[in-house]
C-alpha cells in the first residue's frame, strides 16, 4: 500500500473494509524532489496502525529509482514541450510512483497496490488525478497482472475522508511536501492545460515508457531509461 498522506492512509482504512485485508505493507515511493519531516512518514504509518489494530502492518519499505524518474519527468521537458505544448512533471511523477511498486507487488505474488488517488478534493482538480490519468495508472497495473485500488477515487468530501480515518489530519498537513507543488496553476490559481492534453501525451509518451521500463526490471535486467524514453519520444 502506498504510504503518502492523509489521502493514503483513509484509502487503506477503506480498502480493509472492503477487502477484509489482514496484512498491509506501506511503502513509500521517493522522488528527490521532497521536503520536510521524515518523521511524517513513520508517523503515517503509526497513525495506520493505530486505526486498524487487527491488521498486522508491515515495517515500512522505501523504494525508488532517480533514472526511472529522470527519464519520465526530468531529461525531455523541451521535447515534451515541442511536441504536446504543454509539461508538467505531476502526471508522469504519479505514474511513476505506482509503476515503481508493481516490481515489488508481483514478487509478493501479484498483491494488490493500494493508492489514496481522488478526482476532486473538495472541488479542486489535479492534473495527476483527473480520471484519464487515474484509468492509466490502473491499467499500467493490469497489464502486468497487478490491481491498483483506488479506493477512495470518489470521494469528493474532505469531511468524508476525516470520517473514514476517525481521527483529526487536515489535508496537506503533517506530511512531506514537494518543491513542484501547483507548478501548472497560473498566478490565480486555475489551470492553464487541458484535460485533452494529458490522456495523449500518457498514451503516446509516458505509458510506453513506463511499461518497457518495468519489463525490464521484472525480467531481472536494470534498464537505460533515458535511452528507452528517448527511443518513445523519436517513434
Amino acid at each position: 500500500m502506498e504510504i503518502a498522506g492523509r489521502d493514503s492512509v483513509a484509502a487503506a482504512v477503506k480498502s480493509v473494509e472492503e477487502e477484509a485485508f489482514t496484512d498491509l505493507l506501506p511503502t513509500y515511493v521517493y522522488t528527490g524532489t521532497e521536503h520536510g519531516p521524515w518523521a511524517s512518514v513513520h508517523q503515517a504509518v503509526e497513525r495506520l496502525a493505530g486505526r486498524l489494530p487487527e491488521v498486522r502492518i508491515h515495517n515500512l519499505v522505501v523504494l525508488g529509482s532517480p533514472g526511472f524518474w529522470q527519464a519520465m519527468c526530468g531529461r525531455f521537458i523541451s521535447a515534451l514541450i515541442s511536441r504536446y505544448g504543454f509539461y508538467t512533471p505531476c502526471v508522469g511523477c504519479h505514474l511513476y510512483l505506482h509503476s515503481v511498486r508493481i516490481p515489488l507487488a508481483l514478487t509478493l505474488g501479484k498483491v494488490p497496490i493500494i493508492s489514496g488517488e481522488r478526482e476532486r478534493h473538495n472541488g479542486a482538480i489535479k492534473l495527476n488525478q483527473i480520471s484519464p490519468a487515474l484509468d492509466v495508472y490502473q491499467s499500467i497495473a493490469k497489464d502486468f497482472g497487478v490491481h491498483l485500488l483506488l479506493p477512495v477515487r470518489h470521494i469528493t468530501k474532505g469531511d468524508r475522508i476525516a470520517d473514514i480515518l476517525g481521527f483529526e489530519w487536515h489535508q496537506g498537513k503533517e506530511q512531506l511536501g514537494c518543491v513542484l507543488s501547483g507548478n501548472y496553476r497560473r498566478l490565480d490559481g486555475s489551470i492553464e492545460h487541458t484535460a485533452r492534453q494529458v490522456p495523449i501525451y500518457l498514451e503516446e509518451f509516458a505509458r510506453p515508457c513506463a511499461k518497457q521500463i518495468i519489463e525490464s526490471y521484472t525480467a531481472g535486467l536494470i534498464p537505460n531509461h533515458l535511452e528507452i524514453a528517448a527511443q518513445v519520444l523519436s517513434a
